[in-house]
């Protein structure tokens, strides 16, 4: 069998993603005059590497913030780590915190404060299995169905949980940030579940990588002014940084990231 054909369309379908286009299985079924199984099939396949999000119908371009939580982990650690610094001081003696499920906020695990009587509940299957290894740290793991692309639950069983906790302070994850349209999520399900959380919570801070206040995603799930503190790169614009105080919150810039 020649594989010429099929590979030379998936190739074409990978660079309309890579140019931002989404794609719908029925339209490229009728221009590649081929059945829908076909064009799933390498959707599936293009999903499989990385070059696309599936989707009912069809599949989305895949921006730096929606990429599977597996593949996030080991991306920009150091400027991850930076953020994570600037953020510790904010945290007291014996909080509940919640850790929202996204590869920044695990870099706080192994910066929380020694013997502080921390406990960390959580929905991330990476930051419960690295809080785990703090002997020092109280574990919560927060079920249900696990989100691959979110690295954790955020199901209705995963939200009813957290209505019934009294947290002290979380770090919701962002897909997006933005004065004017708060935090936003790629997934409606996980935009839920950080909504749920925030009403659960007496303090919410949010550790922000500059490219999140270029990325759009459709689901809010607060505005700027229901976030009590966000945590910036250095290399954030001084007008961005007022314009998220002006928006309600308080801004911490973090110091220049370690040298990799």
């Amino acid at each position: 069998m020649n594989d010429d054909i099929p590979l030379a369309r998936r190739d074409e379908i990978a660079n309309r993603l890579a140019q931002g286009q989404p794609v719908v299985a029925a339209a490229l079924a009728a221009e590649f005059n081929l059945s829908e199984d076909a064009i799933r099939r390498d959707l599936r396949a293009l999903a499989a590497e990385g070059r696309c999000r599936r989707v009912y119908g069809g599949a989305l371009p895949v921006t730096p913030a929606s990429v599977p939580m597996a593949s996030r982990i080991d991306k920009a650690l150091e400027r991850k780590s930076a953020l994570a610094r600037a953020a510790v001081p904010l945290i007291e003696v014996g909080e509940l915190l919640f850790l929202d499920s996204g590869s920044t906020n695990l870099a706080l695990v192994d910066l929380l404060p020694e013997d502080a009587g921390l406990t960390v509940a959580t929905n991330s299957v990476d930051i419960g299995a690295a809080v785990l290894r703090r002997s020092d740290i109280q574990l919560v793991v927060i079920g249900g169905a696990v989100d691959p692309a979110v690295g954790g639950c955020v199901d209705a069983n995963a939200v009813q949980t957290v209505t019934q906790m009294n947290i002290d302070r979380c770090f919701v994850g962002t897909c997006a940030i933005s004065p004017k349209s708060g935090i936003s999520a790629f997934d409606l399900a996980d935009a839920t579940f950080k909504r749920a959380v925030l009403a659960a919570s007496k303090h919410s801070v949010v550790l922000a990588l500059t490219e999140k206040f270029d990325t759009r995603a459709p689901y809010k799930a607060a505005t700027i002014g229901e976030i009590d503190c966000v945590v910036v790169e250095h290399d954030l614009p001084r007008a961005a940084r007022q314009a998220l105080s002006k928006a309600g919150t308080s801004v911490v810039a973090a110091d220049v990231p370690d040298s990799p």
